[in-house]
Formats: structure tokens, C-alpha cells, sequence
């Protein structure tokens, strides 16, 4: 929205809920059904006759879905549904990737009303259970054993269980996936694709291992450390999982990882950066990456793609534990710290805190700029230290 408002661009933002200020600005604010993309396409359709609609952006996974669809039935600069759907659903992704002989884990689809104890004696160690259509690592869990496995298969289960877990997972709620865990440094590529191009925005360093056994993520640092021969093989990989999903424009936040025998993509989704995390990234005399997907949609020309020289950082500030938020102290102190440029607490008094893998909100963000990536993460753990999260 402040994106828009920058380069001057009218908005109108869709959601699930009506909202009580719709009558009031008939233009700016539109209900559509999430659950049913095509539904929700046509109703834009309508909706345009009288608000000419010249672009549409998804923030998450399950709105990329829906603007995939209103882009093509408004003949809009977007991604084909298919490649949409192919980005959203793991294992849709997974059986493309194997095609187009991207490096990806070993995988098989399971369902949850299997018995976990006959799989777990079957497959190898160490695995990955994985929810086939949620994001943000909910519900990913590694196992090392037969009887970890029995364990998170329970702790999988209950989590499809939830009514609106399980809604928003559709058809996919009874299954799972169980991939191979590839050991190695964790990465993720920031990029854009225009006419069917991955031009590369970002790539981020993650100097925290994920080596479950669950996948809460940390710290996000750029410029990438890794070698630059390293890197291009890594941006390499994730330009073919671009090309095999048939994403054409818009968007991409990739997960990867590298060992020995080279990169291997982990996730790769048609969208940016999730939660406040984008801020960290500014182009070049200060253009924001929301500015950049709202012109690139729009076809309007983009300043920059280049990213600043200084090196930036975000902490996904760690759920502290599980129990109900009473208070953040310390939260000027983090602020003060060199180099820190903002600490943002989005959980409120009151809240509930689920860590991982039941979980999958952050309590808030932490960013930093400096003159390398080695200062920068300092900043952030410096920070991270004198923030205290007071539950009951």
C-alpha cells in the first residue's frame, strides 16, 4: 500500500472478510472467495467494468494463487494458473523439478491415515516429513529414527487436523510428503522474472544451521558470503526450477541449500519475501522491493534492480516459548544498539505464542545495515540479546 501510494497508484485491496469501510470506498476495498480462484476471478472481472483494474500483485502463497487467475482472465501481466498452482503445491513442485532434472531431495507422497509405524520401517534416515500446501515451515519436521518418525507423523496429523489449517490446504489436507534431509549452508535468492527472465535481487546467507528438528529460520544476511563460482551455480539452479514451473513474471522467493555435490533446491515460491522481512532489501538510491513488483506489474518502467552497496540483514526475532505475550522489554536498548535501524514487535500483549513446528509467526523483526555482512550479523544478535519476551 505505501508502495503505491509512492509512485502515486491507485489501490484496491481484495480479502477474505468483508470490511466495514467497503460501503464507504466502493473503489479501494473488494471481498473475494480465496478458496476458489476462478470465482474469485470473475468477480474481479465485474468489479473492473466500473474500476479498470491495470494490475494484480498476491502477497503470500494462497493470494499469488488468485492473482494468477485474475491476471489471466484479465489479460493482465501475471503468471498462467498452472504455474501458480506448481509453485504453491510441494509436491506438484517436487514431480515438475524431478522432470526438468533440477537437484532436488528424494521425495514420496504419503497419506496420513497410513500406518506410521509400517512407513517408518521402510524409508531411510535422516527424513523430512513435510505438509504438502503450508508455508513458513509450519509442520516441517526432521527424523532421525523410526520412532522420531511415529512422533512426527503424530505432531503432522494434529497440526492437517485444525479446521482452518486444513481448509486452507484443500485436497491436500490427508497427505504428506517424506523427503530425503539434505545436510549443507542454507541460502535464499530474492528475484524478479520478467517476460520468462530470473533477474536475481538478492541472495541471502542464513548463518544459523537448519538442522531441524524443526526449521524456524533466523537470520537473513546480504550480500551472499559464499564464492562467487558457488553462487552462480546457485542462482543457476534456481533460474531452471523458475523455467520448469512455467513461471513467466513476477515475484520468486527460492530456498536452496549446497554441499559437496553442489546446490539442490528446497522450496521455491511465487512471491517475495514473506512477513515484514522486505524491508531489509532497497534498490538502487532507495526504491523499495514492493515498488519494484507494483511498476513490474503495472509494465511501468523500474528505476533500479541493482541492490545498495551496504550490506543488510533481518532477524526473525525467535518465538520465545510457548504461553501468552504480556509484555517486550528491552525494545529501546535492542534499538540503540550500532547499526540496528529498526526493531519492530508485531505480536501484541495478549497474544498467543506457538513455536515450531505448530507454529509459524514470528513475534517480530529485527533490521540492520552495515558496511559488511560479518557486522551486520552481529548487530542483530547484539540486538536479539537484550530483548525479553515476558509469557504466562
Amino acid at each position: 500500500m505505501e508502495a503505491a501510494r509512492q509512485i502515486g497508484v491507485e489501490l484496491t485491496v481484495a480479502s477474505e472478510q468483508p470490511s466495514t469501510l467497503a460501503a464507504a470506498n466502493p473503489a479501494g476495498l473488494l471481498t473475494l472467495d480465496f478458496e476458489q480462484p476462478q470465482r474469485a476471478a470473475d468477480a474481479v472481472r465485474v468489479f473492473a467494468q466500473q474500476y479498470p483494474i491495470n494490475g494484480v500483485v498476491g502477497v503470500d502463497d494462497r493470494t499469488a494463487l488468485v492473482a494468477a487467475a485474475i491476471a489471466t482472465k484479465l489479460k493482465l501481466n501475471g503468471n498462467p494458473v498452472h504455474a501458480a498452482i506448481a509453485a504453491s503445491d510441494k509436491y506438484l513442485q517436487r514431480q515438475l523439478l524431478a522432470r526438468a532434472t533440477v537437484p532436488i531431495p528424494r521425495f514420496v507422497l504419503r497419506e496420513l491415515d497410513e500406518d506410521p509405524a509400517t512407513i517408518a520401517k521402510s524409508i531411510a534416515y535422516p527424513c523430512v516429513l513435510k505438509p504438502v500446501r503450508l508455508s513458513a515451515s509450519r509442520g516441517v519436521i526432521r527424523a532421525d529414527s523410526p520412532q522420531s518418525f511415529t512422533s512426527a507423523h503424530a505432531r503432522l496429523r494434529a497440526i492437517l487436523a485444525d479446521p482452518e489449517t486444513a481448509a486452507a490446504c484443500g485436497d491436500r489436507a490427508r497427505q504428506y510428503l517424506i523427503e530425503e534431509f539434505i545436510p549443507g549452508y542454507e541460502v535464499a535468492v530474492e528475484g524478479l522474472v520478467v517476460n520468462r527472465r530470473l533477474h536475481v535481487l538478492a541472495v541471502f546467507d542464513k548463518p544459523d544451521p537448519l538442522d531441524g528438528p524443526f526449521f524456524e529460520e533466523t537470520i537473513y544476511v546480504t550480500p551472499s558470503q559464499v564464492p562467487s563460482g558457488l553462487q552462480k551455480a546457485i542462482t543457476d539452479c534456481a533460474d531452471r526450477a523458475v523455467r520448469a514451473l512455467g513461471i513467466t513474471e513476477g515475484a520468486i522467493h527460492a530456498e536452496l541449500r549446497y554441499n559437496e555435490r553442489g546446490p539442490w533446491l528446497i522450496e521455491l515460491a511465487a512471491r517475495p519475501i514473506g512477513g515484514r522481512c522486505s524491508a531489509v532489501l532497497r534498490f538502487g538510491t532507495g526504491v523499495t522491493l514492493e515498488e519494484i513488483i507494483v511498476r513490474h506489474a503495472l509494465g511501468m518502467p523500474i528505476p533500479s534492480l541493482q541492490r545498495e552497496r551496504q550490506a543488510a540483514g533481518v532477524m526473525m526475532i525467535p518465538i520465545p516459548g510457548a504461553g501468552t505475550l504480556q509484555e517486550v522489554r528491552g525494545v529501546a536498548q535492542a534499538k540503540g544498539v550500532p547499526l540496528v535501524e529498526d526493531v519492530q514487535i508485531t505480536a501484541h500483549p495478549g497474544e498467543r505464542l506457538v513455536p515450531f513446528p505448530e507454529g509459524s509467526r514470528y513475534p517480530g523483526f529485527i533490521f540492520a545495515r552495515g558496511e559488511t555482512p560479518a557486522m551486520v550479523e552481529a548487530a542483530l544478535r547484539d540486538a536479539h540479546r537484550r530483548l525479553e519476551f515476558v509469557l504466562v
